[in-house]
């Protein structure tokens, strides 16, 4: 038994957000894994960036950007930061992350707690591995002008990273999945759009990351207006607030984002029909409940150039994304 997966099994015995913050303290030491270089024959081009392998670290994990370059080295192709909002924030009461361990799956209730687009901005100035690093950027809960907190994080990381992810689909801030209806989403691209036009080049790429609860003609729609601002992709999708009768867990009941594997289904099947709808128009990066190589594959045979993942890192350790790699190979 390596290093590593003993301290993931320990960490399984602290609560849930306790392990998650052991687990971003310790990688932020080193004190990680670290995986050998991926073969060329894993490489994938997309974003106009070339990725060394097509599996990356979700959003959520290394909120504030204090785990990236270890995250790298543990063999993920590419890290996302985040969410990130302009100010910082503490998020909602604990407790507020719940293991469904039966399902395994995670509710979470967070709130986009993280330490502000300056702190994160600061670490990400001190990038010291190669890698492909994104932010996901987010609104303060208390906003005025929530579209305007979008525009600055692009602002504020543009130059830092090498795409940005705009959260609008965070079931934890009220209001937030407001920004995907038809009127309120197409004045936010316009402002998303400008704030990246006013950026020193090269541009960055820019993705929406989407509800896996949107209608499937709503999604194509967002499709359509994400292409016509020149919006390069999309996410799907985040976390979603339903609740399959299947579920098992005691905490299924918890208020807050569902993630894990109850969510393989009906993200795959949202993220098939919007590659249908957009073809190659967009870059689709699939995530939701992948947790093996079959995942991997059907998310790509469903039109995702690129994967995330994250719940189950919790359930698999750290040893899961070397068993992903060898069986795409």
């Amino acid at each position: 038994m390596t290093l590593a997966t003993l301290a993931w099994r320990l960490a399984r015995r602290l609560p849930a957000e306790t392990a998650h913050r052991a687990t971003i303290r310790a990688l932020a030491l080193s004190l990680g894994p670290r995986a050998a270089p991926d073969p060329p024959g894993r490489a994938v081009t997309a974003l106009g960036l070339t990725f060394p392998n097509p599996i990356g670290l979700a959003a959520g994990f290394d909120k504030n950007a204090e785990a990236f370059d270890a995250a790298l080295a543990v063999g993920f192709g590419f890290v996302e930061v985040g969410t990130v909002t302009p100010r910082p924030q503490a998020g909602n009461p604990r407790p507020r992350l719940f293991r469904l361990a039966e399902d395994r799956a995670v509710i979470n209730r967070m709130g986009f707690n993280n330490d502000g687009l300056d702190a994160v901005a600061a670490r990400l100035a001190r990038r010291t591995r190669p890698g492909i690093v994104g932010a996901n950027v987010g609104a303060n809960k208390d906003s005025e002008d929530r579209i305007a907190d979008y525009a600055a994080g692009i602002a504020r990381l543009h130059g830092l990273v090498d795409y940005l992810t705009v959260n609008v689909s965070s079931p934890n801030t009220p209001g937030l999945r407001d920004l995907q209806a038809v009127e309120k989403f197409v004045p936010l691209l316009d402002v998303v759009a400008g704030a990246r036009a006013r950026c020193p080049p090269p541009a960055r790429p820019i993705l929406v990351k989407l509800a896996p609860d949107l209608a499937a003609e709503d999604a194509c729609a967002m499709a359509d207006l994400a292409v016509a601002h020149g919006i390069e992709g999309l996410v799907i999708g985040n976390t979603t607030i339903s609740r399959a009768d299947s579920l098992q867990s005691s905490n299924k009941n918890e208020v807050g984002g569902l993630s894990g594997r109850p969510l393989f289904a009906p993200s795959t099947s949202l993220l098939e029909a919007v590659h249908r709808h957009v073809g190659d128009r967009l870059v689709l990066v699939g995530v939701g409940g992948i947790g093996s190589v079959d995942e991997v594959r059907e998310k790509r045979r469903a039109g995702a150039r690129l994967v995330q993942l994250y719940t189950a890192l919790v359930y698999g350790g750290p040893a899961l994304i070397g068993r992903l790699k060898d069986g795409l190979d």
